[in-house]
């Protein structure tokens, strides 16, 4: 827990992981108790890649993580122990006995509804339209409400960070139960697929998550690149897409890059990723941008003119997350501070909250500037030397250009006369790195400073 306490504020670790106990290590298998399924959601979500490099460290590299957790009276159990556990995607025992009790297995079963994991708020009415995102919408609420439509299937949405691709798959969701209550809709994501499918393998019930996943009406998978570089996982989705696709169910998927650019899937899948129709969810226009501050103002009860609004929208261009984050800070600035919503406590709030006039980031500056810090010459980045510091900064030369560019794996790759897998090795490494090692932290952190200014 002192790795964890050194890199937390105390908030965060007294509230998602003081609770924490140990009730098991035996060979590389750590059980962990936690007080319930929304503990695991929120730490999975928020401190994944910190908690995993810690119980890597401390455990070993081949430790497996299972969670235990009360469970409601009322919520189906689960005929497996999942890694990271989703009341929705439990998969049922029940579901495998119906279908054991079918004479003829492309019989119709009455199945009973299952929780789809749709947050509320994300609903068509939330989501502010422009012409940045107007083709999506117009195709999502086509989807939501002509269930004979099956010419956008599947539905694949990518964008990069905080445009709303998760907003608006949920939205689509939300809309299909609204008019189709019997319906068995399921939101997911491709991280906790993962770890259900790693732990249905491991109890030898690959077949009931697979049944369980096939029995869905209308899947919907976010972040799916995220299975790249676990086979097993792409073949078995593979199964599960086949089996859904024919029997006309909607699959709907979101990614941050095209399919044709997703590095780490087998082919056979991102061919049938194109079948339906594939959109893209830009960074937000400055229309966009006005909308979603008026909205989020007006549902916080807030009160901002129209001179501070145009100024957050012509500074805050990068995401509508950073735009709802921005009403956030003055709300809280409002509340709790008692201070006037005016043009000066926009300025400081955005200066504080993010980066504006992002200046254009290219893999020769970021290969320039991390040579220089580390007083290297740049030739070395290109050469073969194995030596710990010529590495360790190629490394970070891979991952600064992965996170600050839109060049892929494979081409960053080529950079440095090496191949994709490399990179993504490399962009791993690092990332394990930041999570536990405060001097790298902050190195990275100057670096990073010193290509925005």
């Amino acid at each position: 827990m002192t790795i964890l306490r050194d890199n937390l504020d105390p908030e965060q670790f007294n509230a998602w992981f003081e609770p924490i106990v140990a009730v098991g290590f035996e060979g590389n298998n750590l059980t962990l108790k936690l007080p319930s399924l929304y503990f695991v959601q929120q730490i999975e979500e928020n401190f994944f890649q910190l908690f995993s490099a810690t119980l890597r460290r401390v455990y070993g590299p081949n430790v497996k993580l299972f969670y235990t957790y009360d469970i409601k009276e009322g919520t189906p159990s689960s005929s497996v122990t999942m890694a990271h556990d989703n009341s929705s995607a439990k998969i049922s025992s029940k579901v495998a006995k119906q279908a054991q009790q079918v004479a003829n297995p492309f019989a119709p079963v009455e199945l009973d509804d299952i929780d789809p994991q749709l947050n509320p708020r994300y609903t068509f009415e939330n989501y502010c339209t422009s012409m940045s995102n107007k083709l999506a919408v117009s195709i999502g609420k086509t989807i939501a409400e002509d269930p004979d439509c099956k010419t956008f299937n599947p539905l694949f949405v990518f964008g990069t960070t905080g445009v709303g691709k998760t907003h608006l798959i949920q939205a689509i969701g939300i809309r299909i139960k609204e008019l189709r209550p019997r319906t068995r809709v399921l939101y997911t994501t491709a991280r906790i697929f993962e770890m259900q499918f790693t732990t249905a393998s491991l109890k030898n019930k690959v077949n009931d998550f697979i049944s369980f996943y096939q029995s869905v009406d209308v899947l919907i998978l976010d972040d799916i690149q995220e299975l790249a570089g676990k086979p097993k996982t792409q073949n078995t989705f593979f199964h599960i897409f086949n089996h859904l696709h024919q029997n006309q169910k909607q699959l709907i998927m979101s990614s941050d890059c095209r399919p044709s650019e997703m590095d780490g899937m087998v082919p056979r899948l991102i061919s049938r990723f194109k079948w339906g129709m594939t959109v893209e969810l830009y960074k937000p226009d400055l229309e966009l941008r006005r909308e979603v501050l008026k909205m989020r103002a007006a549902q916080d009860g807030l009160s901002i003119n129209d001179e501070v609004i145009e100024f957050i929208a012509e500074n805050v261009t990068e995401s509508v997350r950073d735009l709802e984050g921005i009403v956030v800070a003055l709300l809280a600035h409002a509340t709790m501070l008692n201070q006037d919503i005016d043009l000066q406590l926009a300025k400081t709030v955005i200066g504080n909250s993010v980066k504006v006039n992002k200046k254009q980031l290219s893999f020769e500056l970021i290969a320039e500037t991390v040579s220089r810090f580390y007083n290297l010459d740049m030739e070395l980045l290109y050469g073969k030397s194995r030596k710990r510091e010529i590495s360790d900064a190629r490394q970070l030369v891979m991952y600064l250009t992965k996170k600050s560019t839109q060049m892929s794996s494979t081409n960053i790759g080529l950079k440095l006369s090496r191949d994709h897998a490399t990179v993504l090795h490399a962009c791993k490494q690092i990332e394990q790195r930041l999570s536990i090692e405060k001097k790298f932290r902050h190195e990275v952190e100057m670096i990073e400073n010193e290509l925005l200014h």
